[in-house]
């Protein structure tokens, strides 16, 4: 697509192959900041590309800036958890704005974040850090004590978290001061949490100017095995709640531009409470999930809300009506065999002849042990589906997990 040369120039930080494509087929002109294995491919296909290996911030971690700088980047955007330090120290730079580099560090470290949150009037549960495994038991038996757990009442259960990964890598659920012993030394430090008990989901919300241009409720059926957007009635109906609840956020961690891709749980009785937030595309494909309800690419919207010199118009005309331009539910399922031994790959009839079933990227398996999942464990790959009502697309998504892929 032809380039606008008053538009903003956009650093990509990661290698994604679909964010590559949006860029390509958006009118900013761009550039891959990614390691030294993907020179080849972007030789071969004509990308813009520039060296560079994302290992902890360091001395020499200026240099990245200054050549991004030097080519006329106006802003770099994160593509990955692991790459939104590196934007906010980049960014910070281009950008002359020092504070982008500190702002970053918050929306990386989950026990920084929980704090800044507190200090705005968040709500969020109890939460501690952790430096060894004491530190665990104790807090498991400060929580129930603060429960009122009587001698023989099951525990309620602690959420360790590690610092600075996404979503669910180095998640564990603890009930008992037995299963801390299974938790490796290399794991610490980590966050522990208070169990709480509601209705989990996430939000996409792209900011531009500090206000909210779309924000887009995705609905977990179960976390880590599948999501769909846009969320069912019952949970729209807190729209305008959780429209407060990201206000709050945007003010609070001092947001002007971006995606940000935060989580909560709404309690019985109506409460929101803060989970955490990422400054980077959510997992589980729902930027191509939105694309198939609403038309539009999400990685176009957040290149779209980062570049400084997009005009409020042009944010305006990008962006659908959240929810009444929505043609359907569309929905994906993240497969994990269930099985400790596997030869193939087989999809259920019923799954491909149901008419709500779309397509799927798994991959015939390459070991037959099927290793024993710590934590939350990662998706062998995610099968997608498209229809017209939520309760239908939540039913599917759940009855999903009784099914066998791998056989």
């Amino acid at each position: 697509m032809k380039k606008d040369p008053n538009k903003g120039y956009i650093a990509l930080l990661g290698w994604s192959l679909n964010a590559i494509e949006a860029a390509e087929n958006f009118d900013r002109r761009y550039v891959v900041v990614a390691p030294d294995w993907a020179e080849d491919y972007c030789k071969q296909h004509d990308i813009p590309y520039v060296s560079w290996n994302f290992e902890r911030l360091n001395d020499r971690s200026m240099e990245i800036a200054e050549t991004l700088k030097e080519m006329g980047v106006n802003v770099s955007i994160p593509l990955f958890e692991e790459t939104v330090e590196w934007a906010g120290a980049i960014n910070s730079v281009l950008l002359d704005s020092p504070r982008l580099y500190g702002q970053s560090l918050l929306l990386r470290d989950k026990a920084l974040m929980k704090r800044r949150a507190q200090l705005g009037g968040i709500r969020v549960g109890i939460f501690e850090e952790a430096h060894d495994k004491e530190d665990i038991i104790r807090f498991l038996k400060r929580v129930n004590q603060t429960l009122l757990k009587l001698d023989g009442d099951p525990n309620d259960p602690i959420h360790l978290k590690a610092f600075d990964k996404a979503g669910c890598l180095g998640h564990r659920v603890i009930r008992t001061p037995d299963e801390v012993d299974t938790i490796p030394e290399e794991e610490f430090p980590v966050l522990m949490e208070s169990h709480l008990d509601g209705w989990e989901f996430a939000v996409e919300a792209w900011i531009h100017n500090g206000k909210i241009a779309f924000l887009n409720i995705s609905e977990y059926v179960t976390l880590g095995y599948s999501v769909f957007v846009p969320a069912s009635p019952e949970l729209e109906r807190y729209r305008s709640q959780i429209t407060a609840q990201i206000e709050k956020l945007i003010k609070a961690f001092d947001i002007e531009f971006g995606l940000i891709h935060p989580e909560y749980f709404v309690t019985n009785d109506g409460e929101m409470y803060f989970g955490e937030v990422a400054y980077r595309p959510p997992g589980f494909k729902v930027f191509e999930l939105l694309e198939r309800v609403y038309g539009f690419n999400a990685y176009q919207a957040s290149m779209l809300v980062f570049d400084p010199k997009t005009t409020a118009d042009e944010v305006k005309a990008f962006f659908p009506k959240e929810v009444v331009d929505a043609d359907g539910y569309a929905g994906c399922f993240g497969v994990y065999p269930r099985r400790r031994v596997v030869s193939r790959l087989e999809i259920p009839e019923e799954v491909e002849e149901d008419p709500y079933f779309e397509s799927h990227e798994l991959t015939t398996p390459m070991e037959e042990t099927v290793t024993k999942r710590t934590a939350f464990g990662t998706h062998w790959g995610l099968v997608y589906f498209k229809g017209d009502e939520a309760a239908r697309m939540k039913e599917l998504l759940k009855h999903m997990e009784e099914l066998d892929f791998y056989v």
